[in-house]
């Protein structure tokens, strides 16, 4: 794709060893909905599907989410949306994703919108846009701290992306806050005397940040 459509659609995509990492390092487990936004050309979703996610792949782009589907067939669900428009799962899900930079705050706002279902998110952004949110200088801030914590995962060099990414960039990373990551918009139970479902996974351990770092290359 040449390079002026690239810009115009803010896409930067993650060389494989780098969305490798970035997988690694969120920890996804067997069976997790997780999803991908800006999924591109699949990068983050191959390894994804890898880990034995079930994958929502968003992406705008009509050639790239065609390329989408015919890259992984039913494997994956592919939504072409706008993230600002994104409608989110009813059920507990996970995020792990490098969007546009374009996109980064409306994504982020509608991921910790009220009833949300995250469980968690690594995504990429812009290194300043990370350290605002890290310290909670975020918009709404007031209001999704309270269910949430975000801190900055790790930095990614400008080679981790092909063309290399214009500015400095990060991985934030953002966790239910709660015993386990408990889910405090679970439905209620319906009956007593039985033991509540697990509604989210328990809070995963995720690598160690030298995954990001390149320390571990697959």
């Amino acid at each position: 794709m040449p390079a002026d459509r690239r810009s115009r659609w803010g896409y930067q995509e993650l060389t494989d060893p780098w969305a490798y990492r970035l997988v690694e390092a969120a920890g996804i487990r067997p069976g997790e909905l997780v999803l991908d936004v800006g999924a591109g050309y699949g990068s983050i979703t191959a390894h994804l599907i890898d880990e034995g996610a079930r994958v929502i792949a968003v992406e705008l782009h009509p050639a790239r989410a065609a390329r989408l589907r015919e890259r992984f067939g039913s494997s994956i669900l592919v939504v072409q949306a706008d993230a600002a428009d994104l409608r989110l799962p009813r059920q507990p899900f996970k995020v792990v994703a490098n969007p546009p930079f374009g996109i980064t705050t409306a994504l982020l706002r509608r991921l910790l919108g009220h009833n949300s279902r995250l469980s968690s998110a690594d995504v990429v952004v812009p290194a300043h846009v990370a350290a605002r949110w890290a310290a909670g200088r975020a918009p709404g801030a007031d209001r999704w701290t309270a269910g949430y914590r975000a801190h900055v995962a790790a930095r990614l060099p400008s080679r981790a992306f092909r063309p290399p990414a214009p500015m400095a960039t990060a991985v934030l990373r953002i966790e239910r806050r709660g015993r386990n990551g408990a889910d405090p918009n679970a439905p209620p139970l319906k009956s007593r005397g039985r033991r509540p479902p697990i509604v989210a996974m328990r809070r995963n351990h995720a690598a160690p940040r030298s995954v990001l770092r390149g320390d571990r290359p697959r």
